[in-house]
């Protein structure tokens, strides 16, 4: 169980996560190939741009789930946390070695799943208020 402070952090950093994946889902929609991000200067800003935002996102789980003890994501067991938490770490320290590919598949098929178990969690912390 989470203590007024902590929920009220956790509920911003929610927040934030939900303003990257909105950032991200605007900044995919020219995209339509893993290609489309490199063959172009605005396909290599937008692939350092989601990039970045995915680091955020990243770290930001990883916070969420120190100060939740794992309890705020174990009930979505249908999102790959450890991978999300994990995408920071290769992008972070590996930024060179990109894989167009991976960052086009998560945008493809992925963080829409996200976006709705972040919209989830939201509700469900602002309801024990």
């Amino acid at each position: 169980m989470l203590s007024p402070n902590q929920r009220e952090d956790v509920c911003s950093t929610l927040e934030n996560i939900q303003f990257s994946l909105e950032l991200i889902a605007e900044r995919f929609q020219s995209i339509r190939t893993s290609d489309d991000f490199l063959d172009s200067k605005e396909g290599l800003e937008h692939l350092d741009s989601i990039s970045m935002r995915l680091i955020a996102i990243g770290e930001a789980f990883k916070n969420i789930d120190k100060i939740s003890d794992g309890a705020l994501l174990e009930p979505y067991r249908d999102i790959e946390w450890r991978g999300i938490k994990g995408i920071r770490d290769k992008l972070s320290h590996h930024y060179f070695d990109i894989d167009s590919e991976i960052i086009f598949d998560i945008c493809d098929t992925r963080l829409k799943r996200l976006a709705w178990a972040v919209d989830d969690m939201l509700q469900r912390l602002k309801a024990q208020a």
